[in-house]
């Protein structure tokens, strides 16, 4: 209101101002004009400072906006199955690390420009009809073609922006997958091949970039040629009454000061708009992450699983190629080492997320001492389990900082020794204090399996949850862990291997054969 109020101040004081010098010589001194130029120069200080600190509070707002939206994603996603997960994870990346950074110009550009045109164009056109009726004419004639325009290039950009925000996710995917994966196609001299299929995904977003800037260019000339157009219209219809007398110098030059303030705010929501609408589809793609039903309920039930029997009845969990596992039937005791085994694919480790609670189960349930799963308080319940997925989780930092992520040790000597982790430390330059990378950069696969063991057996957890524990190990560092894993469940614990391995499956108290729907019928070696 400030920026409109001094736009249309400062229009009609200046028209006054040249009026009076032009048609009265004997005001032609600066000193007859102090008091209006003062007026004219805090008119144009006020909207200066009213433009600096709109384009302030906009980029603060629009920080916490994406911030806030930016935190709705990640949790909204991590709280999703481990399948949904891994399907959205590439997605949820694109938007929180590059896409939503669009919704910049939508709320520092877009928004207070939106709101100016309603404010500013219809106040001057009320002015420009408060001095001349045929001038006030021309702009409602001409006027509506601006937003009439915007509405069709709207529609042409907007799946221009999704295509080009889906390119951007695709490339972006296929190159984390390729950097992740890059010691182990050089391991199999494969490292060569996929940049020709990076590169041709790299093209197509820059012909989805460039098609949506071309779009860009042409429809800002057209609002432009729009704009321009209506200017001059109006300033031939002035400049033809000035001369056959029919109009006063002040009420023109008023009138013309004043027309292109109808149209500027206009073509600038047709610039602001290309600019925020890759914002706008990340924004909606975002939504609608967030607005997907939640993968689970949280129970507020709690149970102590010390001592306790887990049972798994006629467990189900729909996938892809019908359901892994299909109708799984077992009893997990307490003091007692549990083997589920079965083909890959079958699964085993699906099985291990519904224990733990990450997955809800298609049909049948996971029961802790009569209790239902789902009805847990799931930080209760999860700081109960000690959970060891085929890739161990390790963050940037220290192994010792590894080694504590999911909770103190009771004997970190004792678990080191246990899982074979103590010669890998002796051969670690700075010992526990050696700095790790992303996904455990610095430690061999084998040695990440012996850190994520360590965190595992030195854990006082009374529920074990392993997956294919011994995998990437030698024979003779396996049998020293399984003899550890015998020992915990000696201890009490309740401990539950997936794995297929001969020696794995030899340490079972109970082998449980886990099978998919597809599988029905099949017969283990």
């Amino acid at each position: 209101m400030a920026i409109s109020g001094c736009a249309i101040g400062s229009a009609v004081v200046l028209a006054s101002i040249v009026a009076r010098i032009v048609t009265d010589p004997s005001k032609r001194h600066l000193d007859c004009w102090l008091g209006p130029l003062a007026i004219l120069l805090a008119l144009w200080t006020i909207r200066a400072l009213t433009h600096w600190l709109q384009a302030r509070l906009g980029q603060r707002g629009a920080s916490a906006v994406i911030a806030d939206l930016s935190g709705q994603v990640l949790t909204a996603v991590t709280g999703r199955q481990p399948r949904q997960l891994a399907a959205q994870r590439d997605a949820a990346a694109v938007l929180v690390t590059r896409g939503l950074d669009g919704l910049r110009p939508y709320f520092t550009g877009y928004l207070p420009t939106l709101l100016l045109a309603a404010l500013l164009t219809p106040a001057t056109v009320a002015v420009i009809a408060a001095y001349d009726a045929k001038s006030t004419a021309i702009v409602v004639i001409t006027l509506p073609l601006i937003p009439i325009f915007m509405v069709l290039i709207g529609m042409a950009t907007a799946d221009r922006s999704a295509a080009a925000l889906a390119a951007m996710g695709t490339l972006q995917a296929r190159l984390l997958d390729l950097i992740a994966g890059i010691p182990t196609l050089r391991a199999l001299g494969r490292a060569v091949g996929p940049e020709q299929r990076i590169a041709e995904l790299a093209a197509a977003h820059r012909r989805s970039a460039m098609a949506t800037l071309r779009v860009a260019f042409l429809s800002a000339l057209v609002l432009e040629l729009l704009a321009t157009l209506g200017v001059a219209l109006v300033a031939v219809s002035i400049g033809l009454r000035l001369v056959f007398g029919q109009m006063s110098l002040a009420t023109g030059l008023t009138v013309l000061l004043l027309a292109p303030d109808v149209y500027w705010p206009l073509r600038r929501i047709g610039v602001e708009f290309h600019a925020a609408q890759d914002g706008r589809a990340a924004a909606a793609q975002a939504f609608a992450l967030i607005g997907e039903p939640a993968s689970t309920t949280a129970g507020t039930r709690t149970v102590a699983a010390r001592g306790c029997v887990i049972r798994i009845e006629k467990l189900s969990v729909a996938s892809r190629d019908g359901r892994s596992p299909d109708h799984l039937t077992a009893v997990l005791e307490p003091g007692r080492v549990t083997v589920l085994t079965g083909r890959n694919g079958a699964g085993k480790s699906t099985a291990l997320q519904a224990i733990a609670g990450l997955t809800v189960p298609s049909s049948g349930q996971v029961t802790v001492a009569g209790i239902d799963v789902r009805e847990l308080d799931p930080a209760d319940w999860w700081c109960q389990l000690s959970w060891l997925p085929q890739r161990p989780v390790l963050v940037p930092g220290t192994v010792r900082d590894n080694l504590v992520l999911l909770g103190d040790l009771d004997n970190l000597d004792s678990a080191c020794a246990a899982a074979g982790f103590d010669t890998v430390l002796a051969e670690l330059p700075d010992g526990l204090d050696t700095v790790l990378g992303r996904g455990g950069v610095g430690l061999s696969l084998g040695q990440r399996q012996r850190l994520g063991l360590t965190r595992a057996l030195g854990s006082t957890a009374p529920v074990l949850l392993l997956d294919e524990p011994t995998a990437h190990l030698d024979a003779a560092t396996e049998s020293r862990v399984l003899r550890a894993v015998v020992e915990r469940a000696c201890q009490g614990a309740t401990v539950v291997v997936v794995g297929h391995r001969a020696p794995v499956v030899a340490i079972g108290d109970r082998v449980v054969e886990v099978t998919a729907a597809s599988e029905v019928g099949y017969v283990p070696v």
